[in-house]
C-alpha cells in the first residue's frame, strides 16, 4: 500500500446492510475511499448483508435480536459491547490509521477505543442523539433519561477529535453550541453515485410493479415511520383523492405492515402500491417508475439523503421547507408549509398538472447532481480530511515524545 494511502477502522452500530439512508452513507463513503486506495474496514452488528466490494467484520450472533429498522433499542447497549470487542480484536491485526465512527453510538465506543489504539477519532454526525430519540418517541423532553442522554450527546461531541457533518444545518448548530468545545467541525453532506442512479426507462419498471399505466405516479423510498412523514403522507393522498386527482402512489420502503393496514382502514388501497424493502442495487430501476417524488419528512435533525438519487433518477420532488431540503435541492425542488399536509398536497396537485414544469425541474435537478453531488467528489473531500487529522495526531505524538 502506497505510503498516502491509510487504514481505516468504520465503526457501524447498526444492522448493516438494510437498504437504507444511514446504510447508504457508510457504504457509499467506504466504497469512494476504497476507489481512491485507501484499506476500509467496516466493523458492524451481525445483522444484515455484505455489500461484496467493502470488507465487513460482524460481532457474533444474537438469535432473539433481528430489527433491521431504524430506530433506538434497549438491546443496543450489550450489541454495542460486543461491538467494542469485535472492533478491539479487528484493530490489532489490522492496525488502522483512524478511526472514523457513525451515529452516537459508534463515536462513543471511538472514544474508549482511541485511548486504547492512540490513533484519531472521526464522528460522522448524522443527527441530533436526543432529537432522535425523541422523534422516535424513546423518551420524552424534560424527562430524566431525555437529560441523561443530553449529557452523554455533549461528552460522545466534546472527546471527538474531528466532526463531519452531513448537513449544513448541524454543522452550524454544533459550532454555535459550546458543548462541542474546540473539536473542529466540518459538513460533509451526501451524495449520490450518478453512474448507478440515473433515469431508466419508466414503463418497464412500471410494468414489473403492476403500476396504471394511464396514472402518474407521485413515489417516496424510505423509511416507513411517522417521523419521515409518512403519517402526512397518508393524509396527502386522502385529501387528493376526495378531489378525485387520478394520481397512483408508489411507497416503498419497509416497515410497511402499519401503513398497509392504515391505508386499508383509510379506504386508499385502491390509490397505492407498497412495495416492501428495495434492495439498493434496484433502487434507480424503480425510481423511474414515477414522474413525481416525495419527501414528507419531518425530523429538521437529520439530513435527507433520498433527494440526491430522486435527483440523479430525473424526478423532480416535492418536500417541506426546512433548511436542509433547500440546501440539498436548491431551485429544483418543490416545497411545502413545514408539516402541513394541506398544502403539500396543493403543490403536489400543481406539479402534477405541469408536464414542462415537471421536464425542467427534472433537468435542473440532474445538472445539480452532476456539478454538485457526486459520491466521487465525497470521497476525495473525506480524503482530505483524513489527511489533516493523521499528520495533526502524528505531530502531537511527536511533541509528547
Amino acid at each position: 500500500m502506497a505510503d498516502d494511502c491509510l487504514k481505516v477502522l468504520m465503526l457501524a452500530p447498526t444492522p448493516y446492510f438494510a437498504d437504507r439512508g444511514c446504510h447508504v452513507r457508510i457504504y457509499e463513503e467506504a466504497r469512494a475511499l476504497t476507489n481512491l486506495g485507501h484499506d476500509v474496514r467496516i466493523v458492524t452488528y451481525h445483522l444484515g448483508r455484505d455489500m461484496g466490494d467493502i470488507p465487513v467484520c460482524r460481532i457474533p450472533a444474537v438469535p432473539w435480536y433481528k430489527k433491521l429498522s431504524a430506530g433506538p433499542s434497549w438491546h443496543k447497549p450489550y450489541l454495542d459491547i460486543l461491538l467494542f470487542f469485535k472492533a478491539l480484536k479487528v484493530a490489532k491485526s489490522f492496525r488502522p490509521d483512524l478511526l472514523h465512527a457513525h451515529l452516537h453510538e459508534g463515536a462513543f465506543l471511538g472514544i474508549f477505543l482511541k485511548k486504547i489504539l492512540k490513533i484519531p477519532l472521526l464522528f460522522d454526525f448524522q443527527g441530533s442523539l436526543i432529537s432522535e430519540l425523541t422523534d422516535h418517541g424513546f423518551i420524552s423532553r424534560g424527562s430524566l433519561l431525555f437529560l441523561v442522554f443530553k449529557g452523554l450527546e455533549k461528552f460522545i461531541n466534546r472527546n471527538a477529535d474531528f466532526i463531519i457533518t452531513s448537513s449544513g444545518q448541524s454543522r452550524t448548530e454544533l459550532q454555535e453550541n459550546r458543548d462541542i468545545g474546540a473539536v473542529q467541525v466540518r459538513c460533509l453532506m451526501d451524495g449520490v453515485d450518478n453512474i448507478d442512479f440515473r433515469p431508466y426507462p419508466g414503463d418497464e419498471a412500471r410494468r414489473v410493479l403492476n403500476l396504471p399505466p394511464d396514472e402518474p405516479v407521485a413515489l417516496f423510498l424510505g423509511v416507513l415511520n411517522r417521523y419521515q412523514g409518512l403519517d402526512i403522507l397518508l393524509e396527502v393522498i386522502r385529501l387528493l383523492k376526495e378531489k378525485g386527482l387520478a394520481i397512483h402512489f408508489l411507497i416503498m420502503g419497509f416497515p410497511d405492515e402499519k401503513y398497509r393496514r392504515m391505508t386499508d382502514e383509510a379506504g386508499l388501497s385502491d390509490r397505492v402500491t407498497f412495495t416492501g424493502r428495495i434492495d439498493y442495487s434496484m433502487a434507480a430501476f424503480y425510481l423511474s417508475a414515477g414522474d413525481v417524488a416525495l419527501s414528507p419528512k419531518i425530523s429538521l435533525s437529520e439530513a435527507n439523503g433520498k433527494l440526491f438519487n430522486y435527483m440523479a433518477c430525473g424526478l423532480p420532488t416535492v418536500t417541506f421547507d426546512t433548511p436542509i431540503n433547500r440546501e440539498i435541492l436548491g431551485s429544483a425542488g418543490v416545497y411545502a408549509k413545514y408539516a402541513d399536509a394541506g398544502d403539500f398536497a396543493a403543490k403536489l396537485e400543481a406539479l402534477i398538472m405541469n408536464t414542462q414544469g415537471r421536464l425542467e425541474l427534472a433537468q435542473m435537478g440532474l445538472e445539480r447532481v452532476a456539478r454538485n453531488h457526486s459520491w466521487q467528489a465525497r470521497g476525495k473531500a473525506l480524503e482530505g480530511i483524513y489527511m489533516e487529522i493523521v499528520e495533526v495526531n502524528k505531530r502531537y505524538r511527536s511533541l509528547k515524545v
